[in-house]
C-alpha cells in the first residue's frame, strides 16, 4: 500500500519506518525542516532501540522517505495516519488544533478514495471532528479510523512488530478490510485485531493508560504505608502480582509515573469527563497521589541530611523518565533537581543517554557527569532515579570512596537494604524499612 505517515515525531517515525518493513510504500511528512534533513541522513530526532536500523534499511530499498512537502504526500496515500503531537492544553485538555489542520490539508490535497487514521492519542469525539474538517473540502469518499497507539518507549519496535493486540475502530466495511490487511504481517502468531466502533477506540487508549497509571499510584500508596507500619514493599508486590488477576506487572513502586503519556492522557481523561458532568473519582486520585509521590526523593535525601541540604553537593543518577528512552517529558528527576536547587544544593547528574536532552531543557542549571562514579565524586548525597541498567551492579565500594558522605537514596529500589547498611552506607528507598 501506498502510506503516508504525518508527524514524524516518536509515534509517527516508529509506525512509518514498521510499516515500510513489511513492503509497503510509505511517506514520513513533516513540517519541521531540520528533523526532516536529519531522518534524510539516518539521523534520529528520538533515542529508541532498534529504530535506527529500521530507519537506515528501508531508506536504502526506497520503501521509506522523508519530506516536508505534506499536501504531495498526501495525494499519492491510499491510507494517511495522523500522528502529530496532542500537548495538553492549559486545563489538562488534549489540544487538537495540529490533528485538524492535518485534516483540513487531507481533505484539499486528497486524490482519492482514502482511509484516515487517527493515530495520535486523542479524546472520544476526534474522529467526528477530523471527519468534519476533512468534508469541507473532500471531493472523494473516505473512511475515518482510530487505531491507538500502544507502545512502550524503549520498546517501542518490538511493540509495533510484535503486538499483543491491534486495537481499529472503524465505521465502514472498506475501512475494516484496509486495516485488516494492513495489520495482518503483524498478527501471524494469533495475536487479535479487535474492531470496534470509533468511540470506543479512542476510549481504550486513555482507559488503558489511566489503568495503568492506577497501578502505579496504588503501589507508590501501599508503599508509604508499608515504610509508617514496618512492612516491606518488595515482599507486598510479589505477594498481590502472583494473584491471577491482579499480575506483576505496573507494581514496582517509584518516584511517580512521568514520560509523554501517563501524566498527559490522566488529565485529559479527567478533562473528557468532566466537561460531561461524570466525575472520575478514583483517575482524579491517581494523579493527585503521583504529583505527591514527585516530592518523596527530595524528603527522603533532606531528612538523611539532617534536614537541610543547603550548600550540598547532590549526585542524581537517570534523568530520563525511564530507562532505553531519552524522554525526560514530566520526568521526576526535573522535580528532584528542581527542589534540590531552590533549597540551594547543587546537583551532578548522569543519564546515559538522555544528557543532550536534559542540557536543553537545564541548560547549566546542573553539571554533568561523563559516568556514574564521576557524578558521585565529592557528593554529599546520591541519588537513585531512573533504573537504567548501569545502575543495577555498582562497585558500593567505589561509590563510598567517592561520596564525600556515605547517603544513598535509591528510588528505584534495586539494592539490598541490609547489605548497603552493612557496607556503612545511609542508605534510604521506597517503601522498605
Amino acid at each position: 500500500m501506498n502510506i503516508t505517515v504525518v508527524g514524524s515525531g516518536y509515534v509517527g517515525l516508529v509506525v512509518g519506518a514498521c510499516l515500510a518493513e513489511t513492503g509497503n510504500d510509505v511517506i514520513c511528512a513533516d513540517v519541521d525542516p531540520k528533523k526532516i534533513e536529519g531522518l534524510k541522513k539516518n539521523q534520529l530526532p528520538i533515542y529508541e532501540p532498534g529504530l535506527e536500523p529500521l530507519v537506515e534499511r528501508n531508506q536504502a530499498q526506497k520503501r521509506l522517505s522523508f519530506t516536508t512537502d505534506v499536501a504531495a504526500a498526501i495525494t499519492s496515500a491510499n491510507v494517511i495516519f495522523i500522528a502529530v503531537g496532542t500537548p495538553p492544553d492549559e486545563d489538562g485538555s488534549a489540544d487538537l488544533r495540529h490533528v485538524l489542520a492535518v485534516a483540513e490539508q487531507i481533505g484539499q490535497h486528497m486524490k482519492r478514495e482514502l482511509v484516515i487514521v487517527t493515530k495520535s492519542t486523542v479524546p472520544v469525539g476526534t474522529a467526528g471532528k477530523v471527519s468534519d474538517a476533512v468534508g469541507k473540502h473532500a471531493k472523494h469518499r473516505f473512511h475515518m479510523c482510530s487505531n491507538p497507539e500502544f507502545l512502550k518507549e524503549g520498546a517501542a519496535v518490538d511493540d509495533f512488530m510484535k503486538p499483543d493486540r491491534v486495537v481499529l475502530g472503524v465505521a465502514s466495511d472498506f475501512a475494516r478490510s484496509v486495516m485488516a490487511e494492513l495489520y495482518a504481517p503483524f498478527v501471524r502468531t494469533g495475536k487479535p485485531i479487535i474492531f470496534m466502533d470509533i468511540a470506543s477506540a479512542e476510549m481504550t487508549k486513555y482507559a488503558a493508560n489511566a489503568m495503568l497509571a492506577t497501578r502505579i499510584s496504588f503501589m507508590n500508596e501501599i508503599a508509604r504505608l508499608c515504610e509508617t507500619v514496618g512492612a516491606n514493599v518488595d515482599a507486598v508486590r510479589r505477594g498481590i502480582g502472583s494473584d491471577d488477576r491482579i499480575g506483576p506487572s505496573f507494581l514496582f513502586p517509584g518516584p511517580g509515573y512521568g514520560g509523554s503519556c501517563f501524566p498527559k492522557d490522566v488529565q485529559a481523561l479527567i478533562r473528557t469527563a468532566q466537561s460531561v458532568q461524570v466525575p472520575l473519582e478514583v483517575v482524579s486520585a491517581v494523579e493527585k497521589a503521583n504529583e505527591r509521590q514527585k516530592h518523596v526523593l527530595f524528603e527522603k535525601t533532606t531528612k538523611a541530611l539532617g534536614g537541610s541540604i543547603k550548600g550540598a553537593l547532590i549526585a542524581v543518577w537517570g534523568l530520563a523518565f525511564k530507562p532505553q528512552t531519552d524522554d525526560m517529558r514530566e520526568a521526576p528527576a526535573l522535580t528532584l533537581i528542581d527542589e534540590l536547587l531552590a533549597a540551594g544544593a547543587t546537583v551532578k547528574a548522569h543519564d546515559p543517554v538522555a544528557e543532550h536532552e536534559a542540557r536543553r531543557r537545564l541548560g547549566e542549571k546542573i553539571m554533568y557527569a561523563d559516568s556514574n562514579y564521576d557524578a558521585a565524586t565529592g557528593a554529599d548525597a546520591l541519588i537513585v532515579v531512573t533504573d537504567w541498567n548501569e545502575y543495577r551492579h555498582p562497585d558500593f565500594r567505589r561509590i563510598k570512596q567517592a561520596l564525600k558522605r556515605p547517603v544513598l537514596i535509591d528510588g528505584r529500589n534495586l539494592y539490598d537494604p541490609q547489605q548497603m547498611r552493612s557496607l556503612g552506607f545511609t542508605y534510604d528507598s521506597i517503601g522498605r524499612v
